[in-house]
C-alpha cells in the first residue's frame, strides 16, 4: 500500500497498514520524485491538494485502487462542502482517474480514533467504505480488518456524498468543541 500524505491521517492509516502486515510506502504530498508502487494508494491529503496529485501522478495511479479520504469542506467558512450538491469529491476523483478504481473511506473517522482503535469506548473503530468496484472495496476492507478495525461496505460510490456530509458534520462538531477530536460517530450492530 502507498499513502500520499504524512499528516495525522496519513500516519494513523500507516499504523493500521503496519498492523495488518501489508507492505507500506509513505510519500510526502510534494515528493514528486518518488514513484507510487502500491496496488492500493491512499490520498491522505486535504481536498485542495488532490488536483495537483492527480495531475502529476495520474499515470502512476492507473490500474490502482485509489482511496479518497478527503472531506471537501470550505475551510474558510466551515459551513459548506465545496462540491456540487449531487456530487462528491470521490466522484470528481473517479472522473479524473478513469483507469483507477476509486473508493471513499476513512473520512468519517478522526486520526485519533483510527490510532486508538475505538470511538467512545466502542471497539473497534468502524471504517465505512463506498465504491463501485466490489473487489477494490474488499481489498481495502481486508487491510482495515487485518489492522484491527471494522470495515463496513457503505454501498456504491454515490454514497460518498453521504459519507462526506457525515464527515463534514463530525468536523464542524469537533471544531465547535461540541465533541472531542478523539470522539466521533460509532457504528454499533
Amino acid at each position: 500500500m502507498s499513502i500520499i500524505g504524512t499528516g495525522n491521517m496519513g500516519q494513523a492509516i500507516a499504523g493500521i497498514v503496519s498492523k495488518s502486515g501489508n507492505q507500506l510506502e509513505v510519500i510526502g504530498e510534494n515528493d514528486t520524485e518518488k514513484s507510487v508502487t502500491g496496488d492500493v494508494v491512499v490520498l491522505a491529503v486535504p481536498y485542495g491538494a488532490v488536483t495537483d496529485i492527480v495531475a502529476t501522478r495520474g499515470e502512476q495511479l492507473a490500474g490502482k485502487v485509489v482511496v479518497d479520504i478527503t472531506n471537501p469542506l470550505d475551510f474558510a467558512t466551515f459551513d459548506s462542502l465545496v462540491v456540487p450538491a449531487d456530487g462528491s469529491a470521490a466522484a470528481e476523483i473517479a472522473g479524473a482517474l478513469p483507469q483507477s478504481r476509486v473508493v471513499k473511506a476513512f473520512n468519517t473517522t478522526f486520526a485519533a480514533t483510527l490510532a486508538s482503535g475505538s470511538v467512545g469506548g466502542q471497539q473497534p473503530t468502524t471504517v465505512l467504505i463506498a465504491g463501485d468496484d466490489a473487489d477494490a472495496k474488499s481489498l481495502l476492507a481486508g487491510i482495515v480488518t487485518a489492522g484491527g478495525l471494522r470495515a463496513i461496505d457503505a454501498g456504491s460510490l454515490r454514497r460518498a456524498r453521504e459519507l462526506e456530509a457525515l464527515g463534514f458534520l463530525q468536523l464542524t462538531l469537533a471544531a465547535g468543541e461540541k465533541i472531542a477530536w478523539t470522539g466521533g460517530f460509532a457504528v454499533i450492530s
